[in-house]
């Protein structure tokens, strides 16, 4: 049976009016699910009208008040858990226990967004110039809204609702229309929690829906996740309409792995981060730099071994390591990258292309696959596959490991296995990334740290959760303020100092 969804605005789910819809998948089978609407310009408008009518009570509630709605949430979620995860696995096709982190590291920022109280305090000089008191407040920008992609459909919503909606904005919310099921459940168990109807919509859609809320004036902020094409124009359409916009798009994640590295740990971290989710991660390794030929020989004879025990399966399987790719399309991109990097002269030391998951042949599974000798020029290295397909790249020395993620064009995360305090102390202050990790193959930072790339892996200044969330759906209002107490200076006309 195909499930028929809904947009959900001002507090209750609601049928699409455009008569265009989208199918959503079982990534498992290849079939049709559901069908999604797809919400027209209009439709859209009128969801920010909802929001931003929802908006001043919202910001009126005091911080702590609106801290206990997102504590209320986090109970209803976690008693939920299982079946949200298992709804999140039959549209993206990540296996269940994928999905319980998914959902966990979205909470995660819950949790941190629910100290708004602290988080909003401003800063106060007293006596700044004689009977002057200086002081700053910070104060919601109105209406933001979010594009998220569809590898993390409950993880990067509530990255990006939970700190709006906690400094007392209103939040319209595009998830993907792949895999559209949980982030309409969050927004029910929101409401369940004591959300106000219409500080949090969420309203299908494509092309239309997204350009809607980047030119509509009454939005603005906008944060979006997905490829890097996507996130540069939603960039700059955003700031030519005047509105702040934070975009993360693309990545190419090196593991650089040192001759003194802990292989069998180094070849473990490898296969995780590699094939993990099918690949479909933004911080997912895809490039392993070993450094020596000696290091790389040794490290692609683990990878070997331990990809050939790798289990796909459905994504309900509990006993599978990763499930199919979210679709057709998907499938068949990475198809083209292995026959590409076949092509271009990159030794396929594991084929992943023949799999078939037997009773399932109309599913999007592959196997995992392994190059290498893979080189700097060409494109299964320059550019994001996004699927289970792990590179070598042999690096010469130490400099030259260190100069690969440096020099490509996305900068999003970088690891190194080393047992030298003194090397990894060095690559973490030199490496051009923005996020590092040490003997930690997927450096994903906790809620309470910023996350976000650099070069093209992010556009915008401020980067998702931790502090630079609170800035970003803020702004800082500074007040001068001073009692005359009856004095009478008359006018001054020259400009006015603290001396």
């Amino acid at each position: 049976m195909v499930r028929e969804l809904t947009h959900f605005v001002a507090g209750k789910p609601t049928a699409g009016t455009s008569g265009r819809f989208g199918d959503v998948y079982d990534p498992n089978t290849g079939r049709v699910q559901a069908r999604v609407p797809l919400a027209s310009r209009a439709e859209v408008e009128a969801v920010i009208a909802d929001a931003a009518q929802a908006q001043p009570a919202w910001a009126a509630w005091n911080p702590q008040r609106r801290a206990r709605v997102l504590l209320r949430f986090l109970q209803l979620v976690e008693q939920e858990k299982e079946e949200l995860a298992r709804l999140l696995s039959a549209e993206h096709g990540k296996t269940v226990a994928d999905a319980h982190g998914d959902i966990q590291r979205g909470l995660e920022v819950v949790e941190f967004a629910a100290g708004i109280p602290h988080l909003l305090k401003g800063e106060f000089s007293d006596n700044a110039g004689t009977g002057i008191d200086v002081y700053s407040m910070r104060q919601p920008l109105g209406v933001v809204a979010g594009i998220t992609p569809f590898n993390f459909p409950a993880m990067i919503p509530l990255w990006k609702a939970a700190p709006a909606i906690a400094c007392g904005n209103a939040f319209v919310l595009k998830p993907s229309e792949r895999d559209p099921s949980v982030p309409l459940r969050l927004a029910e168990l929101f409401l369940e929690a004591g959300l106000p109807p219409g500080v949090l919509n969420v309203v299908n859609g494509g092309k239309e829906a997204v350009d809607t809320l980047l030119e509509d004036p009454r939005v603005q902020a906008v944060g979006f996740v997905g490829s890097t094409p996507i996130a540069q124009y939603v960039y700059a359409t955003a700031a030519a309409h005047g509105k702040r916009a934070q975009c993360f798009g693309g990545a190419k994640n090196h593991l650089v792995v040192m001759p003194d590295a802990d292989l069998d740990q180094a070849a473990d971290a490898l296969i995780g981060a590699g094939y993990g989710s099918a690949g479909e991660r933004c911080m997912a390794i895809s490039v392993a730099v070993p450094v020596g030929e000696e290091t790389a020989d040794a490290l692609v004879a683990k990878l070997v071994e331990r990809i050939a025990a790798l289990k796909v399966g459905r994504s309900d399987d509990p006993a599978a390591d990763f499930g199919p790719l979210v679709g057709a399309d998907a499938l068949e991109r990475v198809r083209g990258y292995l026959d590409l990097g076949v092509e271009e002269g990159a030794e396929l030391v594991v084929d992943g292309r023949d799999f078939r998951l037997e009773g399932h042949e109309g599913g999007y599974f592959l196997g995992a696959s392994l190059f290498d000798r893979v080189t700097p020029d060409m494109r299964i290295y320059r550019e994001e596959i996004f699927g289970p397909v792990l590179t070598v790249l042999r690096a010469a020395d130490y400099e030259e490991a260190l100069r690969l993620p440096g020099e490509h064009e996305f900068g999003n995360g970088v690891a190194i296995y080393t047992r030298d305090g003194d090397t990894a102390r060095d690559f973490a202050r030199r490496v051009n990334t923005g996020m590092v990790g040490v003997n930690v193959p997927i450096p994903v930072p906790v809620a309470y740290h910023t996350f976000g790339g650099w070069k093209r892996s992010g556009f915008g200044d401020l980067n998702q959760h931790g502090p630079d969330s609170i800035r970003f759906y803020t702004r800082t209002r500074t007040v001068t303020s001073r009692w005359p107490s009856g004095v009478k200076e008359g006018a001054s006309f020259t400009i006015p100092t603290m001396g």
